[in-house]
C-alpha cells in the first residue's frame, strides 16, 4: 500500500500560531511547510475500532468517541450545530460552521464504516452525528433490556430435574447469568 503524505502549508503570518501548537516546521522563502503526516496514521487510529456487532456496543462506543477526540473530529458530537452562515455573517461564524460541518461529515463516515451492514439497516439514517449516536444508543439500550428480561425469565423458570446432576444444573444457571 502506498503512503500518500499530506502537507499543510501556512503563510509566514501563521508562524506564531505554529510555534504555540508545537508543530515542527521547515522554512522555505515566505511559505512554511508544517508537519508532514501520513494518511495511514488516521487509518491506523480508526482500525483499532471494532465493528459494531451487537455484543460489543459499550467497547465500540468508547473507542469511537476516543478516536474522534484524538482525531479532533468530535466537535459535532460535543456541540450543537451553529447557525448556518449567510452573506452577512462574520468570518469567524462562517469558519465555526465549516469546522462543525466537517466534523459532522467525517464523524458520520467513521461511525458508519464501523457498523456491520445487518445492524446499520435497523438504525434510522440521520444527517447529524449527535442524532445518529442517539439512535444507536436507543437501539442497544432497548435490546439490552429485552435480553435481560429474557434471561431473568429463563433463570426464574429453571428447575432441577432428575435427568442431570445438581452440578450440571448449577453450571447451566451460571452460563445463563454470564
Amino acid at each position: 500500500m502506498a503512503v500518500l503524505p499530506s502537507v499543510i502549508l501556512l503563510s509566514t503570518h501563521d508562524k506564531n500560531k505554529v510555534r504555540r501548537q508545537g508543530v515542527a516546521k521547515i522554512n522555505l522563502c515566505s511559505t512554511t511547510i508544517v508537519g508532514v503526516f501520513s494518511t495511514t496514521t488516521l487509518f491506523n487510529d480508526s482500525s483499532r475500532i471494532p465493528m459494531l456487532s451487537g455484543e460489543n456496543y459499550t467497547e465500540w462506543k468508547d473507542k469511537i468517541l476516543l478516536t474522534l477526540g484524538c482525531m479532533d473530529l468530535d466537535l459535532a458530537v460535543r456541540e450543537n450545530e451553529p447557525p448556518i452562515f449567510t452573506d452577512s455573517s462574520l468570518p469567524n461564524e462562517k469558519a465555526a460552521y465549516e469546522r462543525w460541518e466537517r466534523s459532522n461529515r467525517l464523524s458520520l463516515m467513521l461511525i458508519k464504516s464501523h457498523i456491520s451492514q445487518s445492524i446499520r439497516g435497523s438504525i434510522p439514517d440521520c444527517d447529524r452525528v449527535k442524532a445518529y449516536m442517539k439512535a444507536i444508543d436507543e437501539q442497544f439500550v432497548s435490546s439490552d433490556k429485552a435480553l435481560a428480561s429474557t434471561l431473568m425469565k429463563k433463570l426464574a423458570s429453571m428447575t432441577l430435574d432428575k435427568s442431570r446432576s445438581v452440578r450440571e444444573h448449577i453450571m447451566e444457571m451460571r452460563d445463563i447469568a454470564a
